[in-house]
């Protein structure tokens, strides 16, 4: 099986929920997603797989979401994907994805439902 995961490691959920995929021996893809942030097109496949709208993946209280203007309710998805892409920071973590399905790992234990 094929497992990716989105990774900032210095968040807590982030480290457990890498830590359970290598408990459960999986081949895993680690992107550290600050630095090698998703493009705008892969970020569309995940919040679909995520059955989420670009905000509900976004982390608002950081100070770049409102300093990019990413709190404007006028923004359309693509211009707030593209805010993502711009601002990694902004991404929620971590996500996991396998199986042709994506999860969040928070709790850690959420990722668990698509393996």
């Amino acid at each position: 099986m094929n497992v990716k995961i989105y990774h900032n490691p210095r968040c807590s959920k982030s480290r457990q929920t890498l830590q359970l995929l290598q408990d459960k021996g999986l081949d895993i893809e680690i992107i550290d997603y600050l630095k090698t942030p998703p493009t705008a097109s892969e970020l569309d496949i995940i919040l679909q797989k995520l059955n989420m709208e670009p905000r509900e993946l976004m982390r608002k209280s950081e100070a770049e979401y409102k300093e990019s203007g990413l709190d404007n309710s006028n923004l359309d998805r693509q211009a707030l994907i593209e805010g993502m892409v711009a601002n990694p920071k902004l991404i929620e973590r971590p996500i996991v994805l396998a199986n042709d399905k994506a999860a969040i790992g928070r709790p850690p234990e959420n990722v668990l439902t698509i393996l």
